[in-house]
């Protein structure tokens, strides 16, 4: 039965969200609820900036580095790309389950106060705005400035006889014997679309009956979506013209051969987006990984939730889709083609390097290697040295935590690898290093999150793999997604079995840790090591009632530690003591967390938030969140660490880890925070975060009225400074000062 606080605090907030499955309870304790703590004064839900419309804004902030002009040109292509691919899976998500729920009479209000209703009209609105405005940065912006540098997105029509002919027996050979035309008619109901796929609408007519009829072509995504005319290489070498044209358009000039003997009359593009959300239900499920299979491919057959088709649509076809699909017109977005901006990523990819950031090679830690020698660091001893605290990519994830688990599989003195896989890639060399470790008789455990959000076939896949392996493959909590990134390593030494300890922000990913700014923490402490070994015995066996020193733990413990330290900050504010309140996640939008921060704003304590994303804090209003500033940093790198420092009387307290602050994070996750220990550590992530709330340094500010506003240059018009170029930089400082 779900506890009189949790209730409370569910209608106190609008908010749907459950305690865990009673099964999960025999795993994992009951999460502790601290006390319902609301700002003083009169307060009411427009406290809270809406969550839905938040994301949009973050997506608009994407659309903002593609817009301006003075970023190099394929990096802007790249964010036009990651604007689309976001915006789909918000679709996917969000918005299907937002439908879902007002369909089954489950949607409640926001806790921004807007009816579902009003919700979805708002995104639906603000949604297509968004896509208008993408579409047109292409058509305006991008493909002018493409064109100066010889590299042009073409059409059929545009191309020599020369391109034409290798087109045509390039069709022949590879994209014809693929393509599977469908009719419509009494004996042909209409087919099934796919989420997310590129179609043609066909209108043929029959010249002996003068019938027009209907059938559909789907572009095979097996294939490159913008084929290079000139070679995969021509675009390459500056001043060399490097044509593209879409795959959809070369189909379309042979759909003569599709239908022989009947006459093409027009053709439409269009695309269509579905619920591709999962709902697996654990507690019925006898093995999960087979229902997760299972669900996969339920996710084909989503409703439709958007339906995208070209602004020069014949309205009769445009109905007949609509009819068919059943989406209503608020659903339909017509757009410019090209359809589907991901497919820029074939253009993005060109190997131009004066059309790309200046190439970044991550520099091994200063602490890992600190005697000159091209011989790898050993990170054992350097880890018995100190904490490391490493900071992604800046700090080389190959040399770091890769290498700690590479070293552990390999050394015959360690006796067990502990470790946590939320996302990794197909060739991932973590997974290679558990197999080695194995094969090589050591006690492996991996903790495998086969949920994790569209890569659960691909986590299905190394989970099988492991197994095979001898690895000991568990899928964590009922009920809950482990999204903790743990490895624990246990060593046998000269004074017994000692642990060594890697906690971080981010997936043990090799090629996304090139691109993600993460923190990590390289430890042989003690305490952190009982931690972690209490913590991996929760989640293989049967420990409700673990009890942690250096880690809080979600969903148990995150949100109600974090509060404490907060008030303690109050606490600390009104007795004249230092007190701050500094915040770096990727999404804040958990009521409680907020209230709490409104709080200590209200007491006089300075709180700084950075957020990626989603953000619902209102900040700057009087009376409540004067004392609340809000930045968001966007760049090169997605910014994906979370911190959570307080000045706590002048001895600042510093957690790093995994956990956002949402409701899945701190209710429905398995997450861990782990305070740092080291001074210089506490004292360099202190300095970072006033470097990230600088004034000089570029990034977006919030206002009371919601309103994002990108402050990347000064009065005088010059560029603010970027901080991860900053950091950049005094990676290569350290490594030339380490030098001498």
């Amino acid at each position: 039965m779900e506890s009189k606080t949790a209730r409370q605090r569910a209608s106190l907030y609008g908010s749907s969200e459950s305690t865990p499955a009673r099964a999960t309870q025999d795993r994992i304790d009951i999460p502790e609820f601290p006390p319902t703590l609301l700002p003083e004064g009169d307060i009411g839900p427009d406290r809270f900036l809406d969550r839905e419309i938040s994301w949009l804004d973050f997506n608009a902030r994407v659309l903002e580095l593609a817009e301006d002009p003075s970023l190099y040109l394929l990096e802007r292509i790249n964010f036009l790309s990651i604007f689309a691919s976001n915006l789909d899976e918000f679709f996917m998500v969000r918005v299907a389950g937002l439908k879902r729920r007002i369909a089954t009479g489950l949607a409640v209000p926001s806790a921004a106060g807007l009816s579902p209703l009003e919700q979805l009209e708002k995104i639906m609105h603000n949604g297509y705005e968004l896509q208008r405005r993408h579409a047109a940065v292409f058509t305006e912006q991008i493909r002018p400035a493409l064109a100066e540098e010889q590299i042009f997105l073409t059409t059929w029509d545009e191309l020599d006889d020369a391109a034409q002919a290798e087109l045509h027996t390039m069709f022949a050979e590879k994209v014809f014997p693929i393509l599977t035309p469908l009719a419509v008619d009494p004996a042909h109901p209409f087919p099934y679309i796919s989420g997310l796929s590129l179609n043609l609408a066909v209108v043929v007519r029959n010249p002996v009956s003068e019938k027009e009829l209907f059938a559909r072509v789907k572009v095979p995504d097996q294939l490159p979506r913008l084929m290079s005319v000139d070679g995969p290489r021509a675009g390459n070498v500056a001043g060399r013209i490097a044509r593209f044209i879409p795959l959809e358009e070369v189909i379309a000039v042979h759909l003569d051969q599709l239908f022989p003997g009947m006459e093409v009359l027009e053709h439409h593009l269009f695309r269509v987006t579905r619920n591709e959300d999962l709902e697996v239900e654990e507690d019925d499920a006898e093995n999960l990984l087979q229902a997760l299979e299972k669900e996969l491919l339920r996710r084909r057959f989503g409703p439709p939730v958007r339906l995208e088709v070209t602004t020069d649509i014949n309205p009769s076809i445009r109905a007949l889709l609509s009819r068919e699909l059943g989406v209503e017109d608020d659903e339909v977005y017509a757009l410019p083609a090209p359809l589907d901006l991901r497919g820029l990523s074939v253009i993005a990819a060109i190997d131009r390097g004066d059309l790309h950031y200046p190439k970044h090679v991550p520099h091994t830690s200063r602490h890992l290697n600190e005697s000159e020698t091209s011989k790898a660091a050993n990170v054992f001893a350097a880890m018995r040295r100190r904490d490391i605290l490493l900071h992604h990519p800046y700090d080389s994830f190959s040399t770091s935590v890769q290498a700690f688990l590479e070293q552990a599989a390999a050394d015959p003195k360690v006796q067990a690898i502990k470790q946590t896989l939320y996302r990794t890639s197909g060739d991932s060399p973590i997974v290679d290093a558990l197999i080695d470790a194995a094969e090589a008789g050591k006690q492996v455990l991996a903790l495998v999150e086969i949920k994790a959000r569209f890569d659960e076939q691909a986590n299905i896949s190394w989970a099988r793999k492991l197994e095979q392996a001898g690895v000991h493959v568990v899928y964590g909590i009922v009920g809950l997604k482990t999204h903790c990134k743990l490895s624990l390593v246990v060593r046998q030494e000269i004074n017994g079995l000692r642990r060594y300890c890697h906690i971080g922000t981010g997936n043990y990913h090799p090629r996304t840790a090139r691109y993600y700014e993460d923190l990590g923490l390289l430890t042989a402490n003690d305490q952190v090591g009982q931690d972690l070994s209490r913590l991996f015995n929760q989640l293989s066996g049967y420990a409700p009632k673990s009890t942690f020193k250096r880690l809080l733990v979600a969903p148990r413990s995150v949100r109600s530690g974090l509060m404490e330290r907060i008030e303690q900050e109050i606490t600390n504010s009104r007795a004249g003591l230092p007190a701050r309140v500094i915040i770096k996640v990727n999404s804040i939008v958990d009521e409680a967390i907020i209230d709490s921060l409104y709080r200590a704003s209200q007491a006089g304590v300075a709180v700084d938030v950075i957020v990626r994303g989603i953000c619902s804090v209102r900040p700057g209003v009087p009376g409540l969140s004067e004392n609340v500033t809000v930045r968001s940093i966007l760049g090169r790198f997605l910014e994906h660490s979370r911190v959570f420092a307080f000045a706590n009387g002048g001895d600042p307290a510093v957690f790093i880890g995994s956990a956002d602050m949402m409701h899945r994070n701190l209710d429905r996750r398995v997450e861990a925070l782990v305070q740092l220990s080291a001074p210089e550590d506490i004292s360099d992530l202190m300095n970072l975060m006033d470097r990230y709330m600088d004034p000089s340094v570029s990034s977006w500010h919030l206002d009371d009225t919601g309103c994002w506003t990108r402050h990347h240059r000064d009065d005088d018009g010059e560029p603010l400074e970027d901080i991860q170029s900053w950091l950049l930089a005094s990676r290569t400082r350290q490594q030339a000062v380490s030098r001498r």
